[in-house]
């Protein structure tokens, strides 16, 4: 709890004193003592702890009626357990004796008064808050780890509220509490000790902008909660009524940890003596809290909800992709939300706009969407429709430098729990796309990925993206659910397994089969023809390089095997030197549970099915999932997209407690 005090007794006159509960108080008993005193005994009230600290090669515990030496290295020190019911109720007395002891040669009085003065708040991270007396003022992660989590308060739980609540300086709602660590001040001590001390809460000037605190003074409305510390307010001076033990504060985070942030912040109170100039601190007791982290979900986690535009193009709307997507949310058992036209502005990129995550304190979690500095069409939709009770809003806007392709979220994914090397990630991993190291190539903005890192509990991991035109993660991996000891597959898109499927299809007889068959206004190519195409094939060549890297660099990254990769086929073509899909890119899929939402690739019939259809089918088919292929030709492939980065989905939030990650 506090530092230590000590405390000069004298025999000419009692001396007076106030004992914080559970905090030592060392008694000076050596510098004013009387004339011809050798040794010393001690006594007190029987509401008052008596220690003696030597060292005992130098010094013999006295026995029977022998006392302490005073020319030894022999220290008193006392605590209470209890607060007094009046001032000075208790008493310590030091008796001083000559040699030999056949009388005291005088007595120091010592006077206490008993003050409960503690912060508490759910250091022990069970939802509650609980006394404690040990590690408050520290954070330590793992599951034997302790300290107290804030929420940034960044949902709008009051639609009177024009931004997030964490900008309210008043509380706008009831809800807004449940947002918030609760911590309870106990200030139990005789009224008449808080006629010369007072109670002072302080927060570090650093920590002041990231948090705020309120407190109930006077009743239970919502103009009784004040703001008593936050940016512009380090300290306050508790207003303590009459007879009041304990007093309830609510503790808010205001930002989420970043480059310049580390998420720790503290909380102090501080019992302080008003009869002295200056006035100085008795002692302070003071609770750390971390602020909880921004976490992403995989497609390992089950879906909640599924997010599609509404758009309008020259062909007409996208009427029949929303109703197979429609189909598709009702097979995995999640619910459809259509953004209309007039919120997205023929945005169909929703993937690119937002990525849905979520944060999780002890007591409460809800989710978070982070909003891409992208801001086309979409940028209003996260802030306008998402934000709103119990559901929060982040975002990173780019200052200096322009936004560039890889900024979109469609270049963020994040991988199921691994384990690598025996270093585990039971949150997974993110993965950003990005240029090849010092090639200085398109990135990500340092402000995303500095975000993304400040985070700690997804180490993020910058994979080679920056070879394909749009330049995100999505065109080329993704992660599918499967019901073995692994738990999952990382699907990587395979030009050369592509090329070695339509080699076979060819040898089979089949070699005028033709892609794009069934599409209007798209030139057919044979399966001959494509094989033949020796730009195609270098073109898929540089391809399956690239990929190969970033196989390695997963393998690697996220402690893989073979085993653990399914290669989808995939062909490639190159623009001004970047890769885009020859045809309906099938790795951006759309992951709902066990039921895949696969771009329909629209490859060569073979006996009246698609022999893409039928690859991909046998792949994914024995692990359990199911596959829907729905066309998305028109509405996104020809303008570069697919199906994952024109949907969006919410995930249920891990099981797993991010505090008992080990960074």
């Amino acid at each position: 709890m506090a530092q230590r005090s000590a405390v000069r007794l004298s025999p000419k006159k009692p001396s007076y004193a106030v004992c914080a509960v559970g905090v030592e108080t060392h008694l000076d008993v050596h510098s004013d003592v009387p004339e011809g005193a050798e040794n010393f005994g001690v006594s007190g009230s029987s509401g008052v702890k008596i220690f003696m600290v030597y060292d005992p090669a130098r010094v013999t515990e006295p026995t029977g009626r022998a006392y302490w030496p005073l020319d030894a290295s022999v220290e008193v020190v006392i605590s209470v357990d209890a607060a007094s019911k009046a001032l000075n109720d208790l008493k310590v007395k030091i008796s001083y004796f000559g040699q030999p002891a056949r009388g005291a040669l005088g007595h120091s009085v010592l006077y206490l008064t008993g003050a409960d003065i503690s912060l508490d708040a759910d250091t022990g991270r069970t939802g509650n808050v609980k006394r404690s007396q040990a590690n408050k003022e520290r954070w330590r992660w793992g599951p034997e780890g302790y300290g107290a989590v804030l929420l940034v308060n960044c949902d709008r739980d009051s639609l009177r509220s024009v931004g997030t609540d964490l900008t309210d300086t008043q509380l706008a709602s009831r809800d807004d509490l449940q947002d918030m660590s609760p911590v309870v001040l106990t200030c139990d001590a005789p009224d008449a000790l808080f006629e010369s001390y007072k109670l002072v809460l302080n927060v570090p000037p650093s920590d002041s902008k990231r948090m705020r605190v309120f407190c109930a003074r006077g009743g239970n409305s919502l103009l009784d909660y004040e703001q008593v510390l936050g940016p512009q307010h380090l300290s306050y001076a508790v207003a303590r009524q009459p007879g009041e033990r304990k007093i309830g504060l609510y503790v808010e985070g205001l930002s989420f940890p970043d480059a310049n942030f580390l998420g720790l912040v503290s909380l102090s109170v501080s019992l302080v003596d008003t009869k002295t100039l200056p006035e100085v601190p008795l002692f302070t007791d003071t609770v750390a809290f971390r602020v909880a982290p921004w976490i992403m979900t995989p497609n390992t986690q089950p879906p909640l909800e599924l997010y599609v535009c509404s758009v309008l193009d020259s062909h007409g709307p996208n009427a029949q992709f929303l109703s197979d997507m429609s189909d598709l949310a009702l097979k995995a058992s999640c619910k459809l939300m259509i953004c209309p036209r007039v919120e997205n502005r023929n945005d169909r990129w929703i993937q690119d706009e937002m990525e849905f995550g979520y944060t999780e304190a002890p007591h409460k979690a809800f989710p978070v969407v982070f909003d891409s500095p992208r801001n086309r069409g979409l940028k209003d939709f996260p802030y306008k429709r998402i934000l709103g009770p119990d559901f929060g809003y982040v975002t990173r806007e780019i200052q200096s430098t322009g936004v560039s392709g890889l900024d979109s979220f469609g270049n963020l994914d994040v991988s199921p729990p691994v384990v690598v090397e025996g270093k585990e990630y039971p949150l997974g991993r993110i993965l950003i796309g990005s240029c090849l190291p010092r090639s200085g190539g398109r990135r990500m903005a340092k402000v995303v990925r500095d975000f993304l890192g400040a985070q700690r509990v997804q180490a993020p991991l910058e994979v080679y993206s920056d070879w394909l035109s749009v330049g995100h993660v999505d065109e080329f991996l993704t992660f599918v659910p499967t019901s073995d000891q692994k738990g999952f597959r990382l699907l990587l898109a395979s030009p050369s397994a592509c090329l070695k499927l339509f080699q076979k299809k060819k040898e089979e007889g089949y070699g005028e089969a033709a892609q794009f068959d069934g599409l209007e206004h798209q030139v057919k190519r044979s399966i001959k023809e494509m094989l033949a195409d020796r730009r195609l094939r270098n073109d898929n060549l540089y391809a399956q390089r690239c990929i190969d890297w970033n196989r390695e660099v997963l393998k690697r990254e996220l402690g893989l095997t073979e085993h653990d990769i399914v290669d989808i086929p995939q062909l490639f073509s190159l623009k001004d030197a970047y890769a885009e899909a020859f045809f309906p890119d099938m790795v951006n899929m759309v992951v709902l549970g066990r039921h895949l939402g696969i771009p329909k690739p629209f490859g060569p019939l073979i006996n009246g099915r698609c022999c893409l259809e039928e690859e991909v089918r046998s792949l994914l088919e024995p692990l359990g999932l199911h596959c829907t292929f729905i066309d998305d030709y028109l509405a996104y492939h020809k303008l570069l997209g697919e199906i994952h980065c024109g949907s969006n989905v919410r995930r249920k939030p891990f099981p797993f407690k991010w505090w008992h990650v080990v960074p």
